[in-house]
């Protein structure tokens, strides 16, 4: 593979990089010459997306903090340290209305979409601010600003990443570590296959361009985020709608 510019001496963490917007960022990175560490709580699925990448992969469950404490010092062991980090684990679970919410799924999607972004992005802090350089990137989606029916939990958990991503933002700024999320509209990946043909269908006529984000579109405008390139924004939520964000 051609390697691009910009990432050659950077390390990036991808957590969820088996599939989806997560694959995309780990092929981008490695493209411009990043050293990439992928997390996933199916580190065989990751090793088969990969084959044939040069990639360090670390089975991680992102709502266990023992895990990413565990998968830090893997990473930290193999590479020396973490500047990058992009957080892209998460699940979409299923789509009923309050009242009909199952309790357990609700707890499962808060647990993994936002207590897992508390997790990576705390474990790498420390680290980050010994080097006084770090690039955070969180994912969280439309449906935390805009809030889609049929899907309370998904909705407020990615609502919670955009506050959790702001706070830390500020917490940091006066260092060189820039914590941003982006809010994307909805991809076809495969957590399309949590949710029902009616929601699919609900969010592809929200969207004014009348298609699909694609993964690779998400991955140009994440990358950029992590990058050096990137020395001020921080704290801050970058659509990828599609025209659907009204703010």
């Amino acid at each position: 593979m051609s390697k691009k510019p910009g990432f050659s001496e950077r390390v990036a963490v991808v957590t969820g990089g088996a599939q989806g917007i997560g694959l995309a960022v780990v092929r981008a990175l490695l493209a411009r010459g990043a050293q990439v560490s992928v997390w996933d709580v199916n580190p065989d699925a990751a090793r088969a997306a990969l084959d044939g990448e040069t990639v360090q992969v670390v089975g991680c469950d992102v709502s266990d903090w023992d895990s990413v404490q565990a998968a830090t010092r893997a990473t930290e062991q193999e590479f020396g340290r973490i500047d990058i980090l992009v957080n892209s684990a998460g699940i979409a679970g299923p789509n009923a209305t309050v009242e009909a919410y199952d309790n357990d799924a609700w707890h499962q999607i808060v647990q993994i979409n936002l207590t897992g972004t508390y997790f990576t992005n705390k474990s790498v802090i420390a680290g980050m601010k010994e080097r006084d350089y770090g690039r955070i990137v969180n994912i969280a989606s439309i449906a935390g600003k805009e809030g889609n029916p049929n899907a309370c939990a998904y909705s407020a958990s990615k609502a919670g990443v955009i506050g959790f991503t702001k706070s830390l933002g500020k917490e940091l700024a006066g260092s060189d570590i820039a914590v941003n999320c982006v809010t994307p509209a909805a991809a076809r990946t495969p957590l399309f296959d949590q949710m029902s043909q009616e929601h699919i269908d609900y969010m592809l006529s929200k969207i004014p361009r009348n298609r699909f984000l694609e993964v690779d579109e998400a991955a140009a405008m994440i990358v950029w985020l992590a990058s050096s390139e990137n020395s001020f924004s921080t704290g801050a939520v970058f659509d990828l709608s599609g025209g659907r964000a009204t703010y």
